[in-house]
């Protein structure tokens, strides 16, 4: 396995960490009262932070299906999260057995269970980094060892980008990435929005911000222009739950107001 071992790194159950927080979010037991105390007070802005992640959770599930029988072999997973099967690589590897799959993620609790991601069927690959997003030149250089970077790649930054600011440069990062992709490659994303609830949305990122942590919200239009130069895959930018349901996978969810997320696909030329 790539990356650090297990007792190389600790964890830090002094302050929330998004990935133990969406694990909770989930249902998961993978997380800490630090985590579970901050997403019930993000759930008294939302009640509907549970619902956020099983649909952005289903919209992985049938864009990674989608994908594989589009012909694409190749997955390079960055902010993979908790595993909660099934894994990205269990997706894509029922379609594709022979598909290779590269996770990226930097909490040591997601290392700890890394096993569950490196399951692999006998032909594909499944590989995990310990690296930091911020860190493309790394997360490129060893994803490099078992994916074929001559070959489409399908790049996925799922429920990540709301968590680097522009100042940090989120646009950069998703250019560096892009930019070694070869043709007929696909970036996948999703995204927190605070187009329904600016409000709320301004709440939680000074939540966030008042225990060291970024939450930048972006808006269709932001989340749009990280596809700049890339072709969009139908119906573009949409609404998390509303993009191809009629894949499966779609997340009952009570009342009618949107769930505030967006996820869209696009296409390297």
């Amino acid at each position: 396995m790539t990356g650090q071992e297990p007792h190389s790194l600790e964890i830090d159950t002094s302050k929330p960490h998004p990935a133990r927080m969406y694990d909770w979010f989930l249902g998961g037991k993978d997380n800490y009262p630090v985590d579970e105390r901050m997403a019930r007070q993000l759930l008294a802005l939302d009640a509907r932070g549970r619902d956020m992640a099983r649909v952005n959770r289903a919209f992985m599930h049938r864009v990674t299906r989608r994908l594989a029988e589009s012909g694409v072999r190749q997955f390079l997973d960055i902010g993979t999260g908790i595993p909660t099967e099934p894994n990205l690589h269990q997706i894509a590897q029922r379609t594709a057995p022979d598909a290779r799959v590269v996770y990226c993620d930097n909490d040591p609790i997601v290392l700890a269970h890394a096993a569950a991601l490196l399951r692999s069927t006998p032909e594909g690959a499944t590989e995990y980094i310990q690296a930091d997003a911020r860190r493309p030149e790394t997360i490129l250089a060893e994803a490099g060892k078992v994916l074929d970077f001559d070959e489409p790649i399908a790049l996925s930054m799922l429920a990540l980008l709301h968590f680097i600011d522009d100042e940090d440069g989120a646009g950069e990062l998703v250019d560096k990435l892009v930019e070694q992709l070869p043709s007929g490659s696909y970036l996948v994303l999703s995204h927190t929005t605070g187009d329904f609830n600016p409000e709320g949305a301004a709440q939680a990122r000074a939540m966030y911000k008042a225990r060291g942590m970024t939450l930048r919200p972006r808006s269709r239009a932001e989340l749009t222009a990280f596809f700049d130069g890339l072709e969009l895959v139908e119906p573009g930018v949409s609404l998390s739950a509303d993009w191809h349901p009629e894949l499966g996978e779609v997340i009952d969810v009570p009342g009618d107001e949107p769930i505030p997320g967006y996820a869209g696909v696009a296409r390297k030329p």
